[in-house]
């Protein structure tokens, strides 16, 4: 079994629900959730070398997966085991292309 929360905090939520309903990138987020508790590693793994150290420190994390969305947009997350039966995936941020080349120091 695999569940999907917003890591960060309720700000990410509180963002998630302030798109419109028909927002591609909500539509987007959405379609990932779906695909991400059906499986949890159906995104592309970040090399972890390439892990971000503030997500390493701020998150405390050692893996990060990386889900594209419509039109360029890209959402992170991480796995984690909850306990031997569940995974968890926390979704970290989403962002454009260019904000996520940025962050990703591309």
């Amino acid at each position: 079994m695999t569940s999907l929360w917003f890591r960060t905090n309720d700000k990410l939520e509180e963002n998630f629900n302030s798109l419109k309903k028909d927002d591609p990138i909500r539509k987007g987020i959405v379609r990932a959730i779906r695909d991400l508790q059906k499986n949890a590693f159906s995104g592309i793994q970040v090399p972890k070398r390439l892990i971000p150290k503030e997500y390493m420190h701020k998150y405390e994390i050692n893996n990060l997966w990386k889900y594209d969305l419509p039109n360029g947009w890209r959402l992170l997350y991480t796995v984690t085991p909850e306990n031997k039966v569940e995974i968890i995936s926390a979704i970290l941020e989403w962002f454009n292309h260019k904000d996520y080349e940025r962050k990703m120091k591309y």
